[in-house]
């Protein structure tokens, strides 16, 4: 079993949820931290991909106080792959970041492997369309990599999740790649675009 979170920035919009039991998606949508916390409980994953920044960039002790440091070192290698993002200190990220580093605590409390991962970025590696390029293409997409049990009602949040949930997966396996500096956090992506069952295992 594993778990994948797409995490809004605040309890009142729905967070994506997905657990995947070996390529069988089961996904719902969820609002508070303790639905979240109480559903990871209850499937008792190897581990928990999560869509959100878990950590601050090394030299920042919070993101009230003022600083020129605004990128992790994950974040800059997504922008050397040319990948988009959001940095963490910016507008809404702000509350994403502190949601999902405190969500990252309380399950690693309780025991949970959790690792940061982005679906966009994860969507790009393994070529398969974001759901801003329709929702329809992501699932076929993502059925064709051999997630079973989706369907034409989930959400893109849900999809997401769904993605966070495979690299989970690829992540358990060893297939993945981690960016960053460990002393911040690594995120976790998927090794390369080929076929899942035919990726390399990361050394």
């Amino acid at each position: 079993m594993i778990v994948g979170i797409d995490l809004a920035g605040v309890e009142s919009r729905p967070t994506g949820f997905c657990v995947l039991h070996g390529m069988y998606a089961a996904t719902c949508l969820l609002h508070t931290d303790r639905e979240i916390v109480e559903r990871t409980i209850g499937v008792n994953p190897r581990a928990v991909a999560i869509d959100a920044p878990l950590a601050l960039p090394k030299g920042r002790m919070s993101l009230e106080e003022r600083s020129n440091i605004h990128l992790r070192q994950c974040d800059k290698e997504l922008m050397k792959m040319r990948i988009k993002l959001f940095p963490i200190t910016l507008g809404s990220m702000r509350k994403l970041t502190e949601r999902g580093i405190g969500l990252r605590k309380s399950l690693e409390k309780r025991g949970f492997k959790v690792i940061e991962t982005y679906p966009g970025a994860a969507q790009d590696i393994l070529k398969i369309p974001r759901k801003k390029e329709g929702l329809e293409k992501l699932r076929e997409r993502l059925e064709k990599l051999g997630v079973k049990k989706l369907d034409d009602s989930m959400t893109g949040d849900e999809l997401d999740a769904v993605t966070c949930a495979l690299v989970g997966k690829m992540y358990v396996e060893g297939k993945y790649i981690a960016i960053g500096d460990p002393k911040e956090i690594l995120m976790i992506l998927p090794k390369n675009h080929r076929s899942i069952n035919n990726v390399t295992k990361k050394e």
